[in-house]
């Protein structure tokens, strides 16, 4: 499914195999082979698309602006400094990327951070992916908002209100819109992962899609599992080739493998969740049969009789009248002798 499909026929169910956008990111570092390698990889494990980052760092942060990664796994102070290193990808760069995502059948997206990339990135993408960096950035959302394409939007240390100023800004474009619940720690904790905002949103806006961007370090792809179950149409986690590799967002990304047990995952979660419309199932049939009950003469009822309340009881198995219909049997007569214990049936009544 291309994620413009996802916005133009949102599902109808409450759980739903998530749209996966495998978040690169930068951890291709600047190399055109090792974003290719990840591309290929996404695809392997089963993603749905593959997101980049796009941005200069003169643009994104000023020189003196504090690190807000956990320093102990990147080292750099500056945001800047970080930005610096890897902002070489540029125009050229994404068309390259986008041609190989479409050779490869793997959805190109990418995050622009300034005007100049949204503007080349709209001609390479059907759907924006704005980050929860920018949910305070009016004018830049409203930029983006005036290329009339579909909207994901990330939430990650917002208060309820910028989510609704964010939303009001997107909706009086008429722009469709997503939105992702998101914790801005790298990594994110377990215990701070908070997905019950996930129902909190879906409640609040309950016309827009909502979804969980994931900054937890991936483990058994636990939490990814939860956020399912709680309804997240899409899921976006970084990706890295390597989780070994020091800096940046390498050390909380899944890669390849852990894609591959999420989806494995998610095959085992939503046979088990199965059907949303009641009913019953083929495999109970012999236990509607058997394990229900029926009518039961709880005496010898003489042929001609009328049929009372203390004449009945109600036993297994299901063979006979239904005890849900004991008021249209009671005040009927019976055509023959019934003997006790006999599961009544409709031709021994008139």
């Amino acid at each position: 499914m291309k994620i413009l499909d996802l916005f133009n026929n949102p599902p109808k169910r409450e759980i739903v195999r998530p749209y996966i956008i495998a978040e690169a990111g930068v951890n291709h570092e600047g190399s055109m082979d090792t974003a290719k390698r990840l591309i290929d990889e996404a695809k392997e494990g089963g993603a749905d698309a593959i997101k980049f980052q796009t941005y200069k760092a003169e643009t994104i942060a000023s020189k003196d602006s504090p690190a807000y990664w956990d320093t102990t796994k990147e080292p750099t102070e500056s945001q800047f400094k970080l930005f610096k290193k890897h902002d070489k990808f540029w125009k050229k760069e994404f068309v390259e990327l986008k041609e190989y995502c479409d050779k490869a059948d793997i959805e190109f997206m990418s995050t622009p951070f300034d005007v100049k990339a949204a503007d080349f990135l709209n001609d390479l993408m059907d759907v924006f992916k704005i980050s929860s960096s920018d949910i305070t950035n009016k004018p830049f959302i409203e930029y983006i908002c005036d290329f009339k394409k579909p909207i994901i939007l990330s939430t990650g240390a917002s208060y309820l209100y910028e989510i609704e100023e964010a939303v009001g800004w997107v909706e009086n474009k008429n722009v469709p819109l997503a939105l992702l619940h998101c914790v801005l720690n790298y990594p994110t904790d377990d215990e701070n992962a908070h997905l019950g905002m996930i129902r909190g949103l879906k409640k609040k806006f309950p016309d827009i899609m909502i979804g969980y961007s994931d900054h937890t370090m991936p483990k058994e792809m636990k939490v990814l599992e939860v956020a399912t179950l709680l309804g997240s149409i899409i899921i976006e986690k970084h990706f890295t080739h390597d989780k070994t590799l020091p800096g940046n967002d390498h050390y909380h990304a899944m890669d390849v493998e852990d894609l591959k047990k999420f989806n494995r995952k998610l095959d085992e979660i939503l046979t088990i969740v199965g059907d949303e419309k009641v009913h019953a199932l083929e495999s109970e049939g012999k236990s509607r049969d058997n394990a229900r009950r029926s009518l039961v003469a709880k005496r010898d009822i003489p042929k001609g009789k009328v049929i009372e309340y203390k004449d009945l009881t109600w036993k297994r198995p299901a063979s006979g009248i239904s005890p849900r219909l004991i008021d249209d049997v009671i005040g009927k007569k019976t055509v023959s002798d019934i003997e006790a214990d006999e599961v009544l049936n409709w031709n021994r009544i008139g």
